[in-house]
């Protein structure tokens, strides 16, 4: 027969410690009773606790928001260019003269913008 220097062995008994602090927990436990961690029972059981819930939620919602503000700043990026290019080539070419009062109208205009005739 086994032969054990320890009573809680020889007893018949496990000893459990928690993974994190080393504290002796009985078998049943779901938490760490000094430091609230989650035993292994409370694994098995499904325990879940709150706080760690909370945190992986906000670990997800920042990698998301993070991905969104990429894709933010990549259309953002795009729509400056866009705009950039559509100032220059509107602003480096001469204005149109309305044939009807002379006022001057944008290069891409189809109608003054003074007296409204089409130019």
């Amino acid at each position: 027969m086994f032969k054990s220097s320890f009573p809680h062995l020889r007893m018949g008994y496990i000893l459990v410690f928690c993974s994190n602090c080393g504290k002796e927990l009985d078998l049943e436990d779901f938490f760490c009773s000094k430091c609230g961690v989650r035993t292994r029972k409370g694994i098995e059981a499904g325990i879940s606790t709150r706080w760690k819930d909370l945190k992986g939620e906000l670990s997800r919602v920042g990698e998301e928001m993070e991905k969104a503000f990429t894709i933010a700043g990549k259309e953002m990026e795009k729509a400056f260019r866009t705009a950039r290019d559509k100032f220059k080539e509107v602003t480096s070419k001469e204005p149109i003269v309305c044939p009807n009062c002379g006022e001057e109208s944008l290069t891409d205009a189809k109608f003054c913008h003074n007296c409204g005739k089409k130019l």
